[in-house]
This record gives C-alpha cells, structure tokens and sequence, in this order.
C-alpha cells in the first residue's frame, strides 16, 4: 500500500514535529462522499467517474507494497464512493471516512495544521476541513517503532532498524488512485455508542493530496477494521447513486463473536453465497488485502460471453482473477474481458443507434440513442461465480442515462477507454455502482462473500 512519493516524503521531514471485546450488533449509517467537482452536464460528471474508476482500477493492479452486532450509517457520495462517520479519542472527536474494501489503513486528517492540496471540492474548503487534535485527546499516544504493530505497515524488519525503545514508528505515505496521503501512526480509543475499542491502530495524517476525507480501510490487513476489531462479518446495502450529496444512508452492520450456530443474525434469507478466493501469494503483498472472488461466467442475455482461464484466475505472476471493491465506482474489466463483454451487448442491440460522439466525451461504451424508441430490450446482466451463485443486476447498475434525450452507456471501464493500459493485477474489479440495492455480506469467519437483491431504502 505505501508508496513513496519524492514530494510527500519532503514535506513529511518538514513536518517531522507533527507529531474489546464487546458483544453488541453496531450499525453504521452509509453514504455517498465528495470528491470530484460536482456539475449539472451528467456527461462530464460519467467522464470524472470513469476516469476515477480507472484511476483506481490502476492503482488496485499496481499497488506498491510498503454474533452480535453494531450499525454505522452509510451514506453515498457525488464522486462515487460511501462514507461513514467514526469516533476516537478521549474524549470522543468524530471524523468522516471513505469506507474502502480495497485498503486496510484507518485513517483520518490530524492536528491544527493538517493540510490537503487541490482539495477545493464543490462545498469544500481546504481550510476547514475538521482533523483529529491529538493534544485534546488524554487516550492518544504515538507508536512506537518497537511495538509490534509498527510492523503491521512496515514489515518485521522495521522493529530491528529502531535504535532505542523510544523512538516513534517511521512516517507513512500511502497512494489512492487518485490522491495520496502522509503521516504518523497512533494507538489510540475507537469509540461508538456502548462500546469502546482501546488501543486501536490509527494513521494521523497531516498532509494529503485529493483526499479531503479520512480512509477507513476495511480490507484483510491486519491494520484493518475488521481485523482490529475481530469482526466475524460485516455487511452493507448500498443506496443508488444519484451522484450528489443527499442525505440518504444505509446501514454498515459489524458482527462480532461467532455467527456459526444458528441462523443469519439479521434473518437474511434467500442469501446466494460464494466462496472467497485464496489471494495471490506473493510477488506484490498488496494483493494480499484483497477480497478475491472466483468469478466462472459472464451471461449477457442468454449469451455466455467466452472469457479466457488466465482472467478468471489469478496466475503466479499475481495477474488474473476477481476482486470487490466499495472505493471503485464503476466495474473494471481487463481489455479482452471486457471487449467481449462489450461485443456481446453491440450485437444483441444492434438495432439501436450507437452514440460514438457521447463515447468519445464520456469515456464508456457502448452508448445508444433510444431517444425514438417506444420499447427497448437491453440484455440482462449476470455474474456467475463459484458454487453457481449468479448476481443478476438490475438493469440501474450495468446502464446509466447520460443524457436527458435518451442516451444511454454501459457503465463498465476497461484500459483505453478513459486512460492508458495496464495489464497487472486483478482482470475484474467490482465495484460499487454495481452493487446497489444488493443486500452484501463478507463473512470473515466462514470465508464467503454474500448477496442477495433487495431495495436499500431505508
């Protein structure tokens, strides 16, 4: 995950003075985050969130190494994404976090003099962007370059490089797909409602490019919150994306003990389930975060689109194979995947008007104008993976209306279409748009990813 970065690691030397078991059900509310510049031409706004979505695809194929429960609301954002809002600290200081299947750092912006370049978002001044103050909190304590967490960032040999006992955990930077954030590591108390979780690992950043907001990472690091925490599952239901700031959330369930006896907790029923897929070993250990799935078929209408073995399976070279993501807007599909994903919907809508100028300007294809058309047919979407479990998307999450005339794209991307090639890493990358009003559930303790269709209103 931690990437270096000439400019934030010089920044970071001037800055070097900046320094549970619980058994209860928590639920967070969900929603939609900020990020990229709102605007009222749809099709600039599908071009932002294409390019976002590659921008983070890239960075997700290419990362650079360094039974009871509780609700969190959840809200969805303009730029794509869904946030949730923590508290740490003694006493408590809430701060507002991307929620990101895709990485495993919690963290949030930190002190008085937190900065964040080209963070001048629609209804966002960098200067008020609220940070946790240390100094206010009695809980809050620097990490150590000895205690054995440092090594959770920084890899075992950290812990033989420190001198002496007291001096602190090295600074970190990590890189998003499209910003980057620097800082310090802090043991301090995660806070909700009833429940207290001390001593929890925490980034401290004061220093942060295109990332207004804090990271709450929620992927298989052990820095994670799930992990942290000793979730046995966690679970979401996203609200559809209208691409703005309404006030509208959803529910991110933590369960914590054993939910192995007995039935689902929520008495979700009809629930399809798929084992989640080993991750690649080891030449990248960024991999390692990631919640592969064993994607088998692609069925566009009744045509099950031919997709080679080496994509849906990760090889040794770590290249291949399936992940989900919440922190990507659109589904990524490695060229060949998605070229014959694509071909597929060209022909079995062939009658219709390909919009080749609204592809150009959007950044995603195929597009048609259905502006004339009575009726129209589009082909049913569904991804078939391991044990049979077919997710069938509502036609909402494979199509987006671009323009108010009737225009409509595929909402996939794929390398060449908003941004240059890269053939690494993950060939699929689910993401969030995907899976709205979806019922989702990663099951830690079994190992299993869930889903199951369902409206997400509250």
């Amino acid at each position: 995950m931690a990437t270096p970065n000439p400019l934030l690691l010089f920044l970071i030397s001037l800055s070097s003075l900046f320094l549970l078991a619980f058994s209860s059900k928590l639920t967070l509310p969900l929603s939609p985050l900020a990020k990229h510049p709102s605007s009222s031409d749809p099709i600039q706004t599908l071009n932002l969130l294409s390019s976002a979505s590659l921008s983070r695809a890239h960075h997700l194929k290419r990362p650079k190494h360094n039974s009871s429960a509780t609700k969190v609301p959840l809200y969805p954002r303009s730029y794509g994404g869904y946030s949730i809002s923590l508290s740490f600290g003694t006493p408590p200081q809430i701060s507002t976090f991307v929620m990101d299947t895709g990485s495993s750092l919690v963290w949030f912006p930190c002190t008085s003099r937190y900065l964040c370049s080209r963070c001048s978002f629609p209804n966002i001044d960098p200067s008020t962007i609220p940070a946790f103050i240390p100094k206010l909190s009695s809980s809050a304590r620097l990490l150590g370059c000895k205690n054995p967490k440092c090594a959770w960032i920084f890899g075992p040999e950290v812990n033989t490089k420190c001198p002496n006992s007291s001096q602190a955990c090295p600074s970190y930077v990590i890189q998003y797909g499209s910003g980057t954030t620097a800082g310090v590591l802090l043991s301090e108390s995660l806070d909700f409602p009833d429940k207290t979780v001390p001593d929890f690992l925490v980034g401290c950043s004061f220093l942060s490019i295109r990332q207004p907001a804090g990271m709450a990472g929620f992927g298989r690091g052990p820095q994670s919150l799930p992990v942290q925490m000793g979730l046995s599952k966690f679970s979401y239901c996203l609200v559809s994306h209208r691409f703005d700031d309404t006030p509208v959330s959803s529910d991110l369930v933590l369960y914590s003990g054993s939910t192995s006896d007995g039935d689902e907790i929520d008495d979700n029923h009809d629930i399809s389930y798929t084992p989640f897929q080993k991750n690649p070993g080891a030449a990248n250990t960024a991999y390692r975060e990631y919640y592969y799935l064993a994607l088998r078929k692609v069925i566009v209408g009744k045509k099950h689109v031919k997709i080679p073995y080496k994509y849906l399976v990760p090889g040794e070279d770590d290249n291949g194979g399936t992940i989900v993501d919440s922190g990507s807007t659109f589904t990524f599909m490695e060229r060949p995947v998605f070229e014959a994903v694509a071909e597929a919907f060209a022909t079995q809508m062939e009658k219709y008007t390909r919009a080749g100028d609204i592809e150009n300007r959007t950044g995603l294809k195929p597009c048609f104008d259905i502006s004339k058309e009575e009726k129209v047919d589009f082909p049913e979407l569904v991804f078939q993976f391991k044990g049979g479990a077919k997710m069938a998307m509502p036609l909402n999450n494979y199509f987006a209306l671009v323009t108010s005339d009737g225009v409509v794209c595929l909402t996939i991307v794929t390398d060449g279409v908003a941004g240059p090639g890269v053939a690494a890493g993950p060939a699929v990358i689910l993401g969030n748009f995907q899976q709205q009003n979806f019922y989702v559930e990663y099951d830690l303790e079994r190992e299993r990813f869930g889903f199951k269709k369902q409206s997400c209103k509250k």
